[in-house]
Formats: structure tokens, sequence, C-alpha cells
């Protein structure tokens, strides 16, 4: 049975909070942050930079989250800001909305105390490449115990590099949960480095590592509380299944919601009273500062019969920056 927090996700539920940039303990050759992440003290929910608390709430209501996964950088270098926001999403959503955080330092007890006391329930450990396998009898073993000493579900994630049997012993110990393997990826953040460590992209994949899913999977994947997570199942289940969310709650009365979760709407040029005067209802169109947005369907059938001589098919996110994916002009 997989945890909550992984559950949610798959779901496409849980808002992703970045608190903040920096992490001081390392610079790891495979850190997937892109330049607008690295190194800043700027707050991210899901997509939409974060200007204040209602940014973060507005978020969260706008793809119904069922719970909130806090990331970094190092969120713990930020203690005060991640508590405040776990403190935050509990007083709006109850309880029930989970919330999970990745850090890449034991943190000790007083923090793994705020942590719980401020509402976050589930903390995933992501101990340094150079410990692994000699992790016993250090400070990572311990606040492992202590974390679930202070109330939080203790476990480990860790990127797809290599299998290790000690994270094995630890999930057989009690110590751990679960252990989370992501498959190892390139990314626009680590790409170049990735290469230099000799890494590759597999065949026909735009982000998955050849050659280190096979072996982690024979060594670790027949354990109960060991989760491979693909990044195909990312992309095509989690990432499109949270977009779906939103598309669902944003969407207006003439926008499609594709199976991917885009939107596709018709933009023209027209003047807003050409519809009037073609009687089109209200609820078909809508108004923009120097254009129309309008059914896609209804402009191409518009557009077909001469009653409109210009316009085109959008298709976007419907994330909070509103990326284009596509446009098909009409003519």
């Amino acid at each position: 049975m997989i945890s909550k927090g992984c559950e949610q996700c798959a779901k496409g539920g849980k808002m992703v909070l970045f608190v903040y940039g920096y992490c001081d303990q390392r610079d790891c050759f495979y850190c997937p942050l892109g330049e607008n992440r690295k190194n800043v003290t700027d707050v991210y929910a899901n997509e939409r930079l974060v200007e204040d608390d209602e940014d973060v709430l507005t978020e969260a209501h706008r793809m119904d989250a069922l719970g909130t996964s806090i990331t970094g950088g190092e969120p713990q270098e930020a203690l005060e800001r991640t508590c405040h926001y776990l403190e935050l999403l509990k007083d709006e959503f109850g309880e029930d909305h989970h919330t999970h955080l990745y850090t890449g330092i034991p943190g000790g007890r007083e923090n793994m105390r705020r942590l719980s006391e401020a509402g976050l329930d589930e903390i995933r450990f992501h101990p340094p490449l150079e410990l692994w396998g000699e992790m016993h009898g250090t400070e990572w073993e311990e606040i492992l115990y202590i974390a679930r000493e202070e109330g939080l579900t203790p476990a480990f994630e860790i990127p797809g590099i290599r299998p290790e049997p000690e994270f094995l012993e630890f999930l057989d110990e009690g110590a751990a949960d679960f252990c989370n393997v992501n498959e190892f990826e390139m990314s626009d953040g680590n790409y170049r480095r990735m290469q230099e460590e000799g890494f590759e992209l597999k065949e026909d994949h735009m982000s998955a590592v050849d050659g280190t899913r096979d072996e982690i999977l024979e060594t670790m994947g027949d354990h109960e509380r060991v989760y491979f997570c693909t990044s195909v199942f990312k992309d095509a289940a989690q990432h499109r299944r949270r977009l779906k969310r939103m598309a669902r709650n944003i969407r207006r009365e003439f926008d499609d919601v594709t199976d991917d979760g885009t939107l596709v709407y018709g933009k023209t040029q027209t003047e807003p009273e050409r519809f009037e005067a073609l009687g089109v209802p209200e609820e078909f169109y809508t108004t923009k500062t120097n254009h129309v947005e309008v059914a896609w369907w209804l402009l191409e059938e518009m557009i077909e019969e001469g009653d409109l001589e210009d316009g085109e098919i959008v298709e976007q996110y419907p994330t909070y920056d509103g990326q284009v994916v596509e446009r098909t002009p009409l003519v």
C-alpha cells in the first residue's frame, strides 16, 4: 500500500509549494532545478510566483488540492517560512490536507518538533549520495527515529542513481516507513553536469537516464515498501491529472478540456459588437482588451460561413502562467 502522500500525488491532487531555492549543504550534480528556481528566495505555488499568502490559498483552491508537497532548495533552511505555510494550509483546509516535505539534511529534533507542530505529516529524507551505504550509526539513522517520536512519518525519497541495500535495511528495521525511488532523469537544470558524470538519455526518451532502472528494480523492486516512480508516470499521470483538476475548476462555459488537461478555445480580433449583431449567446464568448475569446467550434463555423474573417484555435495549459501549447490559424 502506497503512502497517503503518494496516493494523493498519483491523483494529481498535491500542490507543489517551492519555499526556498538555496541549498547550502552541497551542489548535487543531479539537482534538477532550473535557473529561475536555483539559489533564489522566491516562493512558488505550482507555477505561480507567490506575492502573499492569498496566492498560496488561491492556487490550492484552483486545483482542489488534497494536500501539499513542500520542496526547494532546502525547506529546512527556511524553517520559519516553511512552518508558516504549513500552518496556513492546515488552518484553511483542515487536518485532512496531507503535507509532506523533501529534505536533504537531518535537521535535528528541534526542527522535527517545529515542523510537526506546524502541521507536517510526512518527511522524506534524501541523504547525500556519498553517504549511501554508510548511514547506520550516524545522524541519518538517528533522525528517522526522532522524526517518528515527534509525530512525523519518516521516509526516504532518492533519485534512482544506483541500487542501495542499506535503504532496505532501514525499512526492515522499522526506522523508515517507505522508500521512494524516482527514475533518474536529466533536465534543463542538470543536463550538462549529468553528461560530465557520464550519464546519457535513454533512447527515444525525453528525460529518463539510460542504464539505471533495471539494476535498481532487481535489487530493491521486490520490497513491499519500495516504490519506483517512473518519469512516464510522473508526466502521464501525476502532472496530467493535476492539470485536469485545474482545468475542470477554471474552465469557462465555452472552453474544451482535452485528455491532456489543456484548455482549447477560439480567439479573434473581430470587434465584440459583431458577435452581438450575429446573436451569439453571451456564454459562448468573452471580450478581452484587444480580442475576443470564443468557443473554438463556433469560431470555426462562423469563419467557414463567412460571418467572420479571422481567428485561431488556441490550446493552453490551465496553469497560472497560461503557457500556450499550440495555435492553429483559421482561414
